[in-house]
């Protein structure tokens, strides 16, 4: 589980932001919405609204940025730098900062690095075996003091690094410890990182479909539950030939001869439809988040998503928030929308709901709703953020004002 993350010096975020998972201690509403860890509850979601342009999506991506560096660092080249997304209005001797702490199979880890002209400038690991901190390793450029129980573990880690490579990488490849191995696995597996411009789950979906038939007839049910009236689905994956006719001879000599088409049907009962050329985006995007996300609650990993609502209508975007809170799975959803009827008491606590707004310097500031005083328990959140009240002000048009004024 995510327990906090900072980040600062990255595209539109200037100064440090500290985005927090552990639930606030006077909240006692809305339990299933925690898991209990160490006598502190931790959250299980959490929700980022803000304007277009005011840092959302960078925030989010900060993340992804992090995770990605970590699974892909051993593998850069001489001379490859790393890219510093800097604020435009940062001294260049600033260096890009992000920390998370995590806890992966029951042990809780504090990691970071910082980037500075290109390079790895810091980088820290430590654990909390019986909730006392121990040192694994710091970095301080291309020294590595490694903590005491670890002296003369890294000799090979150490040979290979450099320093557009983060040492984590280095020595989750060339060592055999532990305590490594786990952190280096939370970015790798327990991470995932779902943007609706980049990522087609649509394969995925068939292959836990196919191979996991809890997973199969957990979709089906939640499909049924959500009122699309489907009773099954299924695919078929066949042999085509490759058209190449109208190629000259030097590139049909590269292409394959036969490719594998995949169908899919929707069985509703008194008739099939073909689920990518006659049902509608709302459907096809179903099908291809649902299956991912049953997985992800089943392994307790972390899911990151930039605009969950698109193609989606919102009760099934409240549906698929409920599948985190109302389940005894560890895993969390970490997700930005403009879908103001999710801004209710009736889904989140006040410390799952988060903001961004530009600074003076065009800088993001993320906050919680938990930090802003005086917000009744019974309070309309979504008429509330709507007017202002909460900062953080959207884009409105003239439906949405008259709305209020009625």
């Amino acid at each position: 589980m995510l327990l906090e993350y900072t980040c600062s010096n990255y595209k539109s975020i200037k100064d440090r932001v500290l985005f927090s998972l552990l639930a606030d201690k006077d909240i006692s509403s809305h339990t299933p919405n925690t898991v209990l860890y160490d006598n502190k509850k931790i959250l299980k979601s959490a929700v980022i609204y803000g304007a277009n342009g005011s840092g959302k999506t960078n925030f989010l991506n900060s993340m992804k940025f992090m995770k990605l560096l970590v699974a892909t660092s051993i593998r850069k080249q001489p001379g490859e730098g790393i890219p510093q997304l800097s604020h435009k209005l940062s001294a260049s001797n600033v260096p890009t900062v992000f920390t998370v702490q995590f806890i992966r199979h029951g042990i809780r880890y504090s990691y970071g690095f910082s980037v500075l002209h290109n390079m790895i400038d810091g980088e820290y690991l430590y654990y909390f075996p019986k909730k006392r901190l121990v040192k694994i390793f710091e970095r301080d450029g291309m020294n590595i003091i490694p903590g005491n129980r670890y002296k003369n573990s890294f000799d090979v880690s150490q040979s290979i690094l450099k320093e557009n490579r983060l040492f984590l990488s280095c020595a989750a490849n060339y060592t055999n410890i532990k305590e490594i191995e786990e952190a280096f696995l939370f970015f790798v597996e327990d991470v995932v990182i779902y943007d609706n411009n980049e990522n087609d789950w649509t394969g995925s979906s068939i292959h836990l479909m196919r191979e996991n038939k809890v997973i199969k007839h957990k979709f089906i049910s939640l499909l049924q539950e959500f009122g699309t009236g489907i009773q099954n689905i299924s695919s078929k994956t066949e042999k085509v030939k490759i058209a190449t006719e109208p190629l000259p001879d030097e590139i049909k000599k590269f292409l394959p001869k036969v490719a594998n088409r995949i169908t899919i049907k929707v069985d509703y009962g008194k008739f099939q439809t073909d689920l990518m050329s006659e049902e509608s985006d709302g459907v096809q995007k179903l099908f291809e988040l649902l299956c991912p996300i049953l997985d992800i609650l089943a392994k307790d990993k972390v899911l990151i998503c930039d605009e969950l609502e698109n193609s989606l209508h919102e009760i099934l975007v409240a549906h698929i928030i409920k599948l985190f809170h109302d389940n005894e799975s560890k895993a969390q959803l970490i997700f930005s929308t403009h879908d103001t009827s999710l801004l209710s008491n009736n889904i989140f606590r006040r410390d799952q709901i988060w903001f961004t707004q530009l600074t003076q310097d065009r800088a993001t500031d993320l906050y919680s709703l938990i930090e802003i005083k005086n917000i009744d328990n019974l309070e309309n959140l979504e008429k509330g953020y709507i007017s202002g009240k909460y900062g953080a002000i959207p884009f409105l048009n003239i439906s949405s004002i008259s709305k209020l004024e009625k």
